[in-house]
């Protein structure tokens, strides 16, 4: 995904990180364990609370601060993400303990990682880009609610609902921050607009099977990458998979 150059997700019961830096922004979520650093001549320490996020070029190491190890998952981000301006801050305070942060970065996570999911981890990432700068001191003035802006991304949408069409295309078309696009559609429709193209393709999806097109391609022209990509989402909003979809339409039973 663009900005997003490398994930890792990793346990470590021994290693020790000497003192590294990394010429991308560390977005990092602890799942066990407690970790030790030093950044910015600073030790800090992280639990599983909370969310970290190291700048670039700034020297930093780690080791677990028990004997059980530490267990992580990283977003490598790029400098287009956050701009040098919150390198000072970062440093200052490279920690939050905040549920909302935490569970936005556990999204985006689960997004990255199933690799089909390109809107909605974009998204995701817009939101907690939003959140960071306000926790740093460096928010945006939010803008007023623009029930016009949600409507226009929405036949934005409408229009690409096989090709699809990222997050940053969609704000360069409507001259508009990513950020103020999701939050405008979010107010206005009750639902990011990664879930309303979901729930368009499901709907394109079912009526290609009736039909009678197979569940791979119709996931396929539907614009699903591929016939699982469209059982996990088909199951999740109909509560039945395409292929059994298919078989009881023509039978005229009830397909919950």
């Amino acid at each position: 995904m663009s900005g997003v150059p490398e994930v890792l997700h990793a346990r470590f019961h021994r290693h020790a990180y000497p003192m590294h830096a990394h010429d991308t922004w560390t977005l990092m979520l602890l799942d066990s364990g407690i970790v030790r650093y030093h950044l910015g001549r600073h030790e800090h320490g992280v639990m599983t609370s909370f969310v970290t996020l190291l700048p670039p070029g700034v020297p930093h190491d780690g080791k677990a601060a028990g004997p059980g190890g530490f267990r992580k998952r990283v977003v490598y981000l790029d400098d287009t993400q956050f701009g040098p301006g919150l390198v000072n801050a970062a440093i200052r305070t490279p920690s939050f303990a905040d549920p909302l942060l935490r569970r936005r970065v556990h999204q985006l996570n689960v997004a990255l990682a199933r690799r089909t999911e390109n809107l909605e981890a974009a998204s995701r990432l817009a939101m907690i880009r939003e959140r960071f700068l306000g926790l740093l001191g460096d928010a945006p003035a939010a803008p007023g609610h623009r029930a016009g802006l949600a409507h226009d991304l929405r036949d934005l949408l409408d229009a690409q609902v096989v090709e699809g069409v990222t997050l940053e295309d969609a704000a360069q078309t409507l001259h508009s921050h990513p950020t103020h696009l999701v939050r405008a559609f979010t107010r206005e429709f009750g639902m990011p607009p990664h879930q309303y193209l979901t729930g368009r393709r499901v709907e394109r999806a079912r009526r290609l099977l009736l039909t009678g097109e197979p569940p791979a391609r119709a996931a396929v022209l539907a614009g699903f990458y591929d016939q699982s990509h469209l059982a996990r989402h088909f199951r999740r909003m109909l509560g039945t998979t395409p292929g059994r979809f298919a078989g009881l339409k023509s039978t005229g039973r009830p397909t919950e």
